[in-house]
């Protein structure tokens, strides 16, 4: 599968969010996993950082903060 690219070759804005949507579903399983022991929005923000994606560090907190709920329940 091919992304979606603008004309000056960066990633699109819909290639970008799914990117992260699947990053955040990888750390809340790895989190379920008992994979992650260190501080989420540290991983997170590593694996974001590997898949291309550099989000502000307030919207990084706030994605940790939704998988560390999401996974408590």
């Amino acid at each position: 599968m091919t992304a979606d690219r603008d004309k000056s070759g960066s990633p699109t804005d819909d290639d970008e969010t799914a990117a992260v949507e699947q990053v955040v579903e990888e750390v809340r399983d790895a989190i379920r996993h008992g994979q992650v022991e260190d501080d989420v929005s540290h991983v997170l923000e590593d694996r974001l950082h590997e898949a291309g994606v550099d989000l502000r560090p307030e919207a990084i907190d706030d994605l940790a903060e939704d998988i560390e709920n999401d996974v408590s329940m």
